[in-house]
């Protein structure tokens, strides 16, 4: 099970990972927490046409239907509403009823009762940060972990369906600094234009600190796949963004592997490890 703040976060957070698994015959679901309802329009071909404008929410559903089919993993709506990503200085308050404010206890009942039916041995979800500080994300993150602990309970949400334990949870660092340094000094290297330099710039003056990776997995046959179910997200990518602008092959060859960090594991393993599974199958 894949625990994801927004419609399209799947695609860009370890889809390749999730479509190898399932060619593999694994069971995948997401679960998405909210219905992205707040996401601007981030792809210029698409703002301001009012066909995408006047609705965002069932838009964003049936490009998460199209996603879905794409990668084809199941998917579920946990029913939250978006809360926006705040800007300005100061911040803006969070909208009133938005999934970041509800309190931790009460969002997390959703996704135990969607975890005791669909009864996952594995999860993956954000960091504490959210991967980056999104307050969805970092909501996201809170759930889960919390799910994670009361799902096997039997007196945690007694009404929400028989117990289930799961045994390992990781968070996802689909776009992780190293990779895009990865990327950009391989680009740089052979002569190719990077579209990740000012990236590089800006984290190398933050001093910025990558996360440790546990697991590393061979996705590299899936990322036609990855990218084609984050197309179907067409009002939130810009075809002719950063994202696409490194070769498949290139990826390939620099960074082959979706990676995780280990975070709770109820079963022994070993790391370094390359199976989200490792550990729990032989």
């Amino acid at each position: 099970m894949a625990v994801h703040a927004h419609p399209d976060d799947e695609s860009s957070k370890g889809a390749a990972s999730m479509a190898k698994y399932v060619a593999q015959g694994v069971d995948v679901l997401v679960a998405t927490c909210t219905g992205g309802e707040r996401g601007s329009i981030l792809n210029p071909r698409l703002q301001g046409d009012p066909r995408f404008e006047a609705d965002i929410h069932e838009v964003r559903r049936r490009e998460m239907d199209a996603a879905r089919e794409i990668l084809g993993v199941k998917q579920a709506w946990l029913g939250f509403v978006d809360s926006g990503l705040p800007e300005g200085d100061p911040q803006p308050p969070l909208p009133a009823g938005c999934f970041a404010l509800e309190p931790v206890e009460h969002a997390a009942e959703p996704l135990v009762r969607l975890i005791r039916k669909f009864r996952p041995h594995v999860i993956t979800t954000y960091d504490e940060n959210g991967g980056y500080p999104h307050p969805d994300h970092i909501m996201t993150h809170k759930i889960t972990m919390a799910a994670f602990e009361a799902a096997g309970d039997p007196e945690a949400y007694p009404e929400s369906g028989e117990p289930w334990q799961p045994l390992k949870v990781y968070y996802n660092h689909g776009i992780s600094t190293a990779r895009i340094r990865a990327l950009h000094a391989y680009l740089v290297e052979h002569g190719h234009e990077s579209p990740f330099g000012e990236w590089v710039a800006g984290w190398d003056s933050e001093g910025r600190k990558e996360r440790e990776f546990t697991t590393r997995v061979q996705c590299a046959d899936w990322f036609e796949l990855r990218d084609r179910a984050l197309l179907a997200h067409a009002t939130q990518v810009d075809p002719d963004g950063p994202w696409f602008r490194v070769p498949l092959d290139v990826q390939r060859e620099v960074w082959p592997t979706e990676d995780y960090e280990l975070a709770r594991s109820l079963v022994e393993t070993q790391l370094p490890e390359d199976d989200l599974f490792a550990g729990i199958t032989g």
